[in-house]
């Protein structure tokens, strides 16, 4: 039995959750804590964490520390979402808390944040077989995460969150007539619609979950008004109802009626607005509330990776979400798949020379499916148009660090010297720009093999000796071409493994 414990630092409050990990990786909560620090009241105002608000988020964690010790946890993981991101001073206050409860903080991305709450629901409900639209509701960002099965298809964030539209609408308890903010809010979620349409398109919506502590206390608030049996869904219709009810009274109204926290009774009327819209986009008539979110996902994580000092990312999401990447930039499917097979070939058989692991040979992976999607801006410097993308369009699963690493094979697999002809400024280590420069020469490779993308070389045979690197070209058809393509970008790689290059068919 392991005592693990997991911190979400939200814009709205800060939650820590003690659980026992048992012999068979089942995690079992045993204690939470909640602390109201609204960190997102000064991030989504000026973009500057006020000194007041951090004494106060130093000191929840000071609190949280002593819980940690009087439980005997063994491990902690912690981390913050959208108002630590976007706060400049973010990092000051990083560094603050870690000096004064010993507990190491760390900014996740949006990406990162959707996949640790699916995570939390998939444990939950059975999503087999079904389409599903989980929507998180935070104080600085929405989520919206499209779902196949226990696969992510998609993630977007989109800033709405509660804490930010009190401050983008310059709402308080006293300044602003309740039916007036209801119309303004429901004015700011309805320009934000047709994004939403976009993203979620034609799909089937079999199951729409709503996640987040707003939404718990929406489940919470519904079972009370219409008297229901259960906190765990509520109906487009009750919301509307809802919504009716709520923007007719004032802040104390609603904290003396419904029993509200002064914290939950200002940003529930945003929340029960953007939940009613998504559903009204998805098609759904009830929304499902699991009573899980972020710090759940972070438990599970920490259980699933116990016993491995630095677990590999799951390897069927990851290739999913780079396929979807991929179609929404039209890529040549055909070609990806053969490229990726044939770089996966060349790193198999060049193993004990280049010494790399599994995770390598996943970001070559990746790399190789979505090395050509720059075609989809212009085929003039789509290397460089990739780089951009993959920037851009994070693939679920992935660290910062390896997302940057595929970027930039993806930036070099034409031509250069990566990271020494100044074509992009890179914040990654030696190590990691070593990294770069054998999967990119192996990619360089195996996208010549198909330089005619008919996919004539099915397969490649290595051998070599101490002087030479023999490729033997196995497919249909003359191979001429790909024989001279492949041997017109074999220079990074006889540099690197330092022999000369033979290429027969």
């Amino acid at each position: 039995m392991q005592r693990i414990a997991a911190i979400d630092t939200g814009s709205n409050a800060i939650r820590l959750v003690v659980a026992d990990l048992d012999e068979n990786g089942q995690v079992q909560p045993i204690d939470n804590l909640r602390i109201p620090v609204r960190l997102g009241r000064d991030a989504f105002k000026d973009g500057i964490l006020q000194e007041g608000t951090m004494q106060q988020a130093i000191e929840a964690f000071r609190q949280f520390r002593k819980v940690i010790d009087d439980f005997g946890v063994a491990r902690v993981k912690a981390v913050a979402t959208s108002a630590m991101r976007e706060a400049q001073n973010g990092p000051i206050l990083i560094d603050r808390i870690a000096r004064a409860s010993g507990i190491e903080l760390e900014i996740i991305n949006g990406e990162e944040e959707a996949r640790l709450v699916h995570q939390a629901v998939t444990a939950v409900m059975d999503l087999a077989d079904k389409n599903a639209l989980l929507i998180d509701i935070g104080g600085g960002s929405i989520e919206i995460t499209l779902t196949r099965g226990n696969n992510i298809l998609s993630v977007n964030s989109y800033p709405m969150g509660t804490v930010r539209l009190l401050q983008k609408l310059e709402w308080n308890q006293t300044s602003r007539n309740p039916i007036e903010f209801g119309q303004l809010v429901q004015e700011y979620v309805d320009a934000a619609a047709k994004r939403i349409r976009q993203e979620i398109g034609e799909e089937r919506i079999d199951l729409c979950i709503g996640t987040g502590g707003n939404v718990e206390e929406i489940g919470k608030l519904r079972q009370r008004l219409f008297k229901k049996e259960n906190d765990r869904a509520v109906r487009v219709d009750e919301m509307e109802k809802m919504i009716d009810r709520l923007s007719r009274m004032t802040f104390q109204e609603r904290m003396r009626k419904f029993n509200l926290r002064p914290d939950r009774a200002d940003v529930i009327l945003p929340a029960l607005t953007v939940l009613r819209l998504v559903a009204q986009i998805s098609n759904v008539e009830e929304i499902q509330i699991p009573n899980v979110g972020l710090k759940n996902g972070l438990l599970i994580d920490m259980a699933l990776n116990a016993s491995q000092e630095n677990p590999l990312p799951d390897h069927e999401q990851v290739v999913d979400s780079a396929i979807r990447l991929g179609k929404k930039y039209a890529f040549d499917v055909d070609h990806a798949a053969i490229v990726m097979r044939l770089s996966l070939r060349l790193f198999d058989q060049l193993q004990k020379y280049h010494r790399l692991d599994q995770e390598e040979r996943m970001e070559l992976e990746i790399a190789a499916i979505l090395h050509d999607v720059g075609h989809f801006i212009s085929t003039i410097d789509h290397d460089q148009h990739g780089y951009y993308i993959l920037q851009a369009n994070h693939i679920v699963g992935l660290t910062e660090r390896q997302q940057m690493i595929i970027a930039s094979i993806v930036r070099y697999h034409r031509r250069g010297t990566p990271f020494y002809d100044g074509l992009i400024e890179t914040k990654l280590v030696q190590k990691d720009r070593r990294i770069v420069m054998i999967l990119t020469s192996i990619l360089r490779l195996a996208d010549e093999m198909d330089a005619s993308h008919t996919q004539r070389v099915m397969d490649v045979l290595v051998s070599t000796t101490s002087e030479k690197t023999v490729l033997r070209l196995v497919g249909k058809g003359d191979l001429t071409l790909e024989k001279w393509a492949v041997s017109k970008r074999a220079s990074l790689f006889t540099d690197l493994f330092g022999n000369s290059l033979e290429i027969l068919a």
